[in-house]
């Protein structure tokens, strides 16, 4: 295929990537407000002369799909990329400031390309749509199907309390639901920043809801201090005991359940993500209760009715009151049968570094991506992508990167869309 390799790779213009990358990255589309540059990203596809089709539960909230349909008797390849990103102006409980520029617009300064939505995860998707579009232009014919995939809801968020509705699904109403509408292939690629490093094993996630309870309420002048911290009627008081407890011991699990696999190293982590107890309008009296909430990162192997038990067994070493819900639960995996896209991507990747790509370690393994979805429908997935994730503070990504990565993706669609496949028809006795 080196003809037809050498063709493509000079039609992918590293300009017009650049352009497409910053297009996308000055669509706003938080959580919930993905329609806009879903319209343009099914409007791009069918410009390009893809196939088109669009996947939603609710209109707001769209998959957008595009096929280039390859001969047959080839594996097919999905590309997977998100359209929302990660900051929503409702924020502001989490944020300083959640209305900064650079989380809500693109710009390139040089050869730099700068915005959230650019890193996470719009500037990937533009390097597979414009490997797709090169190979289309060039005329080469595949084997198996190219399918392009961008989605909505792939940023963590779950309804929970008064926080209910559309707006606030991921998962369900993204990827799985893409899928379980007959969006499937042999092998998908999630194309997400993992600094060209690969992975194919991913942390499922468990969400727990821990209150405490205490009192009696006390109207403020009738409070009678000094109290000892373990007898304070204040709930909030008594959660500050608990979140010292949690805090120490989160330390343990990541060591006790770092998940060493052929795919990445898994280390799960504890985050505190919120604090509720009292009424902002009503300060006056000591509130009876208070709850936090948890997320836990959990490797495949993880039984979480076990760590259920554990929030339970620390919550009464402290001798308080109080109860664990569990109300988000999505299991990791570890990838199986991925071993023809595994070695496609490294030969791509060795064509363009010399070297086979590092397995990732650490949180490319322990976020909750897409490509969970695909290993729970069991189609082997792989994650691999240029640059660093955003989560760890980086906001920019270098479009010497993006157009490599581009080439690197049009390789291997070249390679794993041009192999025989053995079909295996099941029989009815």
């Amino acid at each position: 295929m080196g003809s037809d390799i050498e063709l493509v790779l000079k039609l992918i213009d590293k300009e017009e990537l650049a352009n497409l990358a910053l297009d996308l990255g000055n669509i706003d589309s938080p959580p919930g407000q993905e329609r806009e540059i879903g319209v343009f990203v099914e409007a791009w596809l069918r410009q390009e002369g893809f196939k088109t089709r669009v996947i939603s539960l609710v209109p707001e909230r769209p998959n957008v799909v595009g096929v280039y349909q390859g001969t047959g008797g080839g594996y097919s390849l999905l590309f997977n990329s998100h359209m929302d990103t990660a900051v929503s102006d409702h924020d502001f409980w989490a944020r300083r400031d959640c209305n900064r520029p650079i989380d809500h617009m693109a710009w390139r300064e040089g050869d730099t390309l700068y915005g959230n939505g650019v890193v996470n995860d719009k500037g990937l998707m533009a390097c597979f749509l414009m490997a797709a579009k090169a190979i289309k232009i060039a005329g080469v014919t595949l084997k198996g199907d190219l399918i392009l995939t961008a989605v909505s809801g792939e940023i963590e968020q779950e309804p929970i309390d008064e926080f209910q509705g559309i707006k606030y699904l991921s998962r369900d109403i993204g990827a799985r639901f893409m899928v379980g509408h007959g969006v499937i292939a042999d092998y998908a690629l999630i194309a997400e920043t993992t600094s060209f490093h690969l992975a194919w094993v991913q942390a499922g996630k468990a969400v727990f809801k821990v209150t405490v309870f205490a009192g009696p309420c006390q109207y403020a002048p009738f409070i009678k201090r000094p109290y000892t911290l373990q007898e304070n009627p204040n709930a909030i008081f008594q959660m500050a005991r608990l979140i010292e407890k949690v805090e120490n011991w989160a330390l343990s699990y990541e060591k006790e359940h770092t998940y060493v696999s052929s795919g990445g190293t898994l280390i799960p982590t504890v985050n505190i993500a919120a604090v509720r107890g009292g009424m902002p309008f009503h300060t006056c009296t000591t509130p009876e209760l208070c709850s936090l909430y948890i997320d836990f990162r959990i490797p495949p192997n993880q039984d979480v009715l076990a760590l259920k038990a554990e929030l339970e067994r620390i919550v009464k070493s402290l001798r308080l009151e109080g109860e664990v819900e569990l109300f988000h639960f999505r299991r990791g995996f570890e990838g199986q049968n991925v071993d023809r896209l595994v070695r496609a991507i490294e030969r791509a990747h060795s064509g363009m570094f010399g070297v086979k790509p590092e397995l990732a370690v650490g949180p490319v393994c322990s976020m909750w991506r897409d490509d969970n979805v695909f290993r729970e429908a069991g189609i082997p997935a792989a994650n691999y992508g240029p640059g660093a994730s955003v989560g760890g503070g980086n906001l920019s990504i270098s479009l010497d990167d993006l157009h490599k990565a581009a080439l690197i993706y049009a390789t291997i669609v070249l390679d794993l869309c041009n192999q025989d496949k053995t079909i295996n028809m099941c029989t009815i006795k």
